[in-house]
């Protein structure tokens, strides 16, 4: 079975799996860090390369106070509990976005697994964390921008070259969103140009081992030809 190097997951449904079992919020999102180790482990079992979740958007600074205050937290606790797993397993962690914006302790937790494990070879967990695709593209192209501005490039961009300029270059081969939403919602829009998307009505903190070998399956029997014909 070809398994994709690339895959991207929307993590929704958190708050909606706690409200339906009589919890508050933040217990989705505890449980929904729990499954993250769950997917991570499996996908780097399976061979992928790089895994991309999207666990806190730049819009998400809009949900209410102490909700976010968790969602600041919820790293430190995350890395405090499984980096040694992730360690073991030659899992090598990364992030995406805008991390400045979060509380010093936050920052430094992320950093501090980023380094632990950047000699791993083996799957790339990448946490897109303060993260939005239309501010990516518009950072990107500021920075393409001020090189030609300076004389330190020249003004030639094409398609291959503006990813140098993104968070994320990669192209990404499955798009996954939980929870049954419909939407993409400002998450790797220029790298999910040829992408197979797949939309599961599983809530992010029920989404397992047999979920994500479901997606992959479903992803190995689209058709995909690119903009061609089928030979």
């Amino acid at each position: 079975m070809n398994v994709p190097k690339t895959i991207a997951i929307i993590m929704d449904g958190n708050g909606r799996w706690a409200k339906a079992k009589g919890l508050p919020r933040t217990a989705g999102h505890k449980q929904g860090a729990d499954t993250i180790r769950t997917v991570a482990l499996h996908a780097n079992k399976r061979g992928v390369k790089k895994l991309i979740l999207y666990a806190f958007s730049t819009e998400n600074w809009k949900r209410p106070e102490d909700e976010v205050r968790y969602l600041c937290k919820l790293p430190g606790l995350f890395f405090n509990r499984y980096i040694k797993e992730l360690m073991e397993n030659n899992i090598q962690v990364t992030f995406a976005g805008e991390l400045e914006r979060f509380p010093a302790d936050t920052q430094k937790v992320i950093r501090k697994a980023v380094s632990m494990t950047e000699e791993n070879t083996g799957l790339e967990l990448c946490i897109a964390i303060n993260y939005g695709s239309r501010r990516e593209l518009v950072l990107g192209i500021r920075q393409y921008a001020q090189q030609v501005a300076n004389h330190q490039r020249a003004n030639d961009l094409d398609e291959d070259q503006l990813a140098d300029y993104l968070m994320i270059p990669e192209e990404i081969d499955l798009l996954i969103r939980t929870s049954g939403e419909l939407r993409i919602s400002n998450f790797l829009l220029w790298q999910i140009a040829y992408a197979e998307l797949i939309f599961t009505s599983v809530a992010w903190p029920d989404f397992d081992e047999e979920q994500l070998d479901r997606c992959i399956e479903e992803f190995n029997h689209r058709d995909r030809r690119f903009g061609g014909i089928q030979s």
